[in-house]
């Protein structure tokens, strides 16, 4: 007998296979049972006709409980009704366990039952989406930089320092000494650039942020590549053609998936290089026209902000030059206006907010000192830092990319907490 995957059974049309799967769920009547299965790599409906099989075949089709694990063996025939495109025909199942009383019925469920069911959770048909976009974002990042020259490097997780301040890091002790977990990679990156010219480290992220917005997660994923002898502007073109593969490996490979997420493909489509671009002062501008009166320059932007600069564009937008006092101490000021630096960040359109935030990097010495100094940041906590300035020191520029966001977007869902496996929330470390 022939074993195969869901996701295989295009190859075996009109040929019995015998496929590991789950009972997602089921509806039967007096000589028709179907049976929802999904084995991880997909979903497909198996069909149990009573008069065409052994009666102990169908009463133990009627008899299985939902999440059930089974071995199914059957026809593999072509099914134009179903998205899938195919359905089994079943004879033969063998039940290796039998669920009961599984807590995730087919009816509604608060989000709260469900985030304390996770575990399960992640089974239904609308997680396993998710989770398979988040997937191909993940082999679509590596498939982009390795084809553009970049190199994979893995900056720690505990650090001594960090590269915005330690007011939202976790403390823990590091033996007799104080360490944070990681906010970012940046600064580990920027002296890997050094060493290998283009870079990118993908890894998890912490921020003690209590924040309990649709778009905030404690712990997230950062997509963070840095460039050595790359100006800001050059940065901003590598970025619009990165997020543009993104959507476009998604909307090839992924098209069963946003149909089952009901997203409009639509918009997505229009996702591609290049991307309209405003500057913080036009933003301000903007808010004002929109009758945001009370915003004033130098001030920053909250996801209401965001979402009205970008409802003017399909496509994501970039806010470039905001002002000095709202960015990082290592951000390259303007050559011509002190108050403003080299930075960018990345609007995503339908109210998604910021996805990338990225920025050319300080390559003077006594400038970057001033601003660690300025900032009352420990300057022998940066002095391996400020050697990246000393020792052949080159323009640089980088960028962080929060994967959790983008999923969120392409998959034009709401909260972010659908995006990762296991979400840690400002109340949540449970499951």
């Amino acid at each position: 007998m022939t074993k195969t995957t869901i996701s295989e059974v295009y190859q075996y049309v009109d040929q019995e296979v015998t496929i590991g799967a789950w009972l997602a769920n089921k509806r039967s009547s007096g000589k028709i049972a179907f049976l929802q299965l999904r084995d991880g790599t997909g979903f497909i409906q198996g069909v149990v006709v009573k008069s065409e099989v052994e009666e102990e075949v169908f009463q133990l089709a009627k008899a299985i409980t939902q999440e059930s694990s089974i071995y199914v063996t059957g026809k593999v025939q072509k099914d134009e009704r179903s998205p899938f495109g195919y359905e089994l025909s079943v004879n033969k199942i063998e039940v290796i366990q039998q669920a009961v009383d599984y807590p995730i019925t087919p009816k509604k469920h608060g989000t709260e039952f469900l985030m304390d069911h996770r575990h399960l959770w992640l089974r239904a048909r609308r997680q396993h989406a998710m989770m398979k976009i988040r997937n191909e974002i993940i082999r679509a990042t590596y498939e982009f930089f390795n084809e553009h020259g970049f190199v994979k490097v893995d900056p720690p997780i505990l650090t001594g320092s960090a590269p915005e301040g330690t007011t939202e890091l976790f403390h823990t002790k590091y033996f007799d000494e104080d360490a944070f977990l990681s906010q970012s990679g940046q600064l580990y990156m920027e002296a890997a650039a050094m060493a290998l010219g283009k870079v990118f480290s993908f890894g998890p992220t912490f921020r003690a942020e209590k924040s309990k917005t649709r778009r905030h997660l404690i712990e997230f994923w950062m997509i963070e590549p840095e460039m050595a002898f790359c100006k800001f502007e050059d940065s901003l073109v590598i970025q619009e053609e990165y997020v543009s593969y993104l959507v476009q490996a998604v909307l090839k490979n992924c098209n069963l998936e946003l149909q089952t997420l009901g997203r409009d493909i639509s918009k997505l489509e229009k996702i591609k290089a290049p991307f309209p671009r405003i500057t913080y002062d036009d933003a301000i501008k903007r808010l004002h026209e929109k009758g945001f009166n009370d915003i004033e320059w130098g001030d920053d932007f909250g996801a209401p902000h965001e979402t009205v600069i970008a409802e003017s564009f399909d496509k994501p937008v970039f806010i470039t030059h905001y002002p000095t006092s709202l960015k990082p101490f290592y951000m390259e000021p303007h050559p011509e206006r002190d108050e403003v630096v080299l930075c960018a960040d990345l609007i995503a359109p339908e109210g998604y907010g910021e996805i990338i935030g990225g920025s050319e990097r300080i390559y003077d010495y006594d400038l970057l000192k001033k601003r660690i100094q300025e900032h009352g940041l420990d300057v022998d906590a940066y002095k391996w830092y400020l050697d990246l300035r000393q020792y052949g020191a080159v323009p640089h520029s980088g960028f962080g990319l929060g994967l959790e966001r983008t999923v969120a977007w392409i998959s034009g869902v709401e909260h972010v907490r659908e995006t990762i496996p296991f979400p840690r929330l400002l109340n949540r470390l449970y499951p």
